[in-house]
């Protein structure tokens, strides 16, 4: 069954219809709270406050985007709400053995070596300059479903995206060529 399905049959009543929209997404929007808030509990609030937000908004959603890009702004958002009203202190970054694993490296030692240095270069990360970032490098999406994500026009996400990752190459030393623009991998 298709997520708007599943929305259609939640909104019509049905329960177990949104029990299955969760355990679709309920990986994904976590892994997303942990990488944007770098704490376990933290997320795991954030992600509880996602899904309550769908279990009372879900009427809400009318299809004008994927349900999964609508979900995820949901998460996002909750994300800077906990950030703005914890103005958040830095932590230290996860341990390793809490790390979700990277799917873009394919060597898992590797993977490993680099998490703790890059979550700490993540958390030098303005909270809009992160969220751009893990949703279209760590994350995968498209620069146009990042933009409808995170509610700002595509030319902002690919600002974000480019000054974030400046950023971040300076933070782990491999600033190579710092004037090279995002590319743009709407798709």
């Amino acid at each position: 069954m298709t997520d708007r399905e599943l929305i259609d049959r939640f909104v019509g009543g049905d329960q177990s219809a949104f029990t299955q929209l969760m355990q679709n997404h309920e990986d994904r929007v976590f892994g997303l709270c942990l990488r944007m808030l770098r704490d376990r509990t933290k997320a795991l609030d954030a992600t509880q406050e996602t899904f309550l937000t769908l279990y009372r908004k879900a009427d809400k959603y009318h299809g004008k985007s994927a349900f999964s890009t609508w979900l995820y702004r949901v998460a996002v958002n909750t994300c800077y709400d906990q950030l703005r009203k914890e103005k958040r202190k830095r932590a230290d970054a996860l341990p390793a053995h809490l790390d979700p694993i990277d799917p873009h490296v394919t060597d898992e030692m590797r993977a490993v070596e680099l998490r703790p240095d890059i979550e700490s270069a993540l958390a030098t990360l303005q909270p809009e300059f992160r969220s751009a970032v893990i949703l279209v490098d760590m994350e995968g999406h498209s620069l146009e479903t990042a933009a409808e994500m995170l509610a700002v026009p595509i030319g902002t996400v690919k600002s974000r995206v480019f000054r974030g990752r400046r950023i971040l190459a300076s933070s782990l030393g491999n600033l190579s060529n710092p004037s090279t623009p995002p590319r743009d991998d709407r798709g």
